[in-house]
């Protein structure tokens, strides 16, 4: 990683699952960041406190807490501009979205609307913002590659993510905005997110409750550790296709491992480092669901010379070492900030 001494950076979500990881990059790297988050209770807010815990303490981190749509609020945070901004915050979820539709377009529309008019009013710095693998939607060619048409999401969550591209290669285009979408694929690790199979999966079957497999257990994912993307994030921020493109500057990137896991070895590998056997309750597919997703990161490895490579045994081994800790399970644990587990 590139040293960022000198650099500002804001991370919206910063209290987020990657957001949290991205920002404790940056801050390693010696930039300063600027993290934004609302801080909401769409899961623990115990453990997004945990993580801004442990960002608050280097020096060069301060934090906002508001909320996307609040547009004073947005505008006052550009007070000053910033060299890069990142924008993770979003009403995340697929299932969810079918509860309660109403929070992705406030949030993922709306919020992300005025971190595009902030950005373009400070006439300067590269936004990168977070899409999502759901994106390719009815897509069945794998791997999905970004020149695949993205125009058949199957659920409200991804399609506000593809109308998040949509509007910032607008802006990219009317105003000559530099701006990079992420599609990130299924990110897992330490501090992740309750609402995800590897959260869900390790306390049931901590708990001795069935682990719920979708489509009968016959699903695939190309599960990404989130140290990969961390450290993919910061190299896009200053070697994105999108900062040197004569015309409209904008450019999509997969983020992704490239190697699908069948749901049923994921289960036995997350098994092996609990310590435990899983119960199982095998249920048909839901709505909003895909079959199989594998990421194409070609043009990730073209610009930056990486892409996601840890292994699903070692990095669901990192999740579980880090699991234990933060809630106390086993000898000598206590929940609390707990330790950090990088790879």
């Amino acid at each position: 990683m590139s040293e960022d001494r000198g650099k500002t950076y804001l991370v919206t979500g910063a209290a987020g699952f990657i957001g949290f990881h991205v920002s404790r990059a940056l801050l390693e790297a010696g930039g300063a960041v600027t993290g934004f988050d609302s801080l909401n209770d769409y899961y623990d807010v115990n453990l997004k406190r945990s993580r801004l815990a442990l960002l608050r303490k280097y020096e060069k981190f301060r934090f906002i807490q508001a909320r996307l749509e609040d547009k004073d609020a947005v505008r006052q945070t550009f007070s000053e501009p910033y060299d890069a901004v990142i924008h993770l915050a979003a009403q995340a979820g697929v299932r969810y979205s079918l509860e309660n539709p109403e929070a992705y377009i406030s949030s993922n529309l709306v919020g992300f609307f005025n971190i595009l008019e902030a950005v373009k009013n400070q006439g300067r710095g590269h936004l990168l913002f977070a899409s999502s693998s759901s994106v390719y939607g009815k897509n069945t060619k794998l791997p999905f590659s970004v020149d695949q048409k993205t125009d058949r999401p199957v659920s409200l969550y991804a399609a506000t993510k593809k109308s998040n591209e949509l509007l910032a290669f607008s802006y990219s285009d009317m105003y000559r905005l530099a701006a990079t979408a992420m599609r990130f694929f299924t990110v897992y690790g330490p501090y992740g997110r309750p609402d995800m199979a590897v959260f869900k999966f390790a306390r049931a079957i901590l708990a001795g409750e069935p682990v719920q497999l979708y489509n009968h257990g016959d699903m695939y994912r190309d599960f990404t550790f989130v140290d990969d993307v961390a450290q993919s994030v910061v190299r896009l921020i200053g070697r994105s296709k999108a900062l040197a493109a004569p015309d409209t500057p904008y450019q999509v990137y997969n983020i992704g491992n490239s190697t699908p896991v069948h749901l049923g070895r994921f289960v036995e590998i997350l098994e092996e480092k609990l310590g435990r056997a899983a119960k199982k309750e095998y249920l048909p597919m839901q709505s909003g669901d895909v079959y199989k997703t594998c990421a194409d990161p070609g043009e990730l490895y073209a610009d930056i010379g990486f892409t996601p490579q840890t292994p699903l045994e070692r990095g669901l081994g990192l999740f579980v070492e880090w699991y234990k800790e933060y809630y106390g399970i086993g000898p000598g644990g206590g929940r609390g900030a707990g330790a950090f587990y990088g790879s």
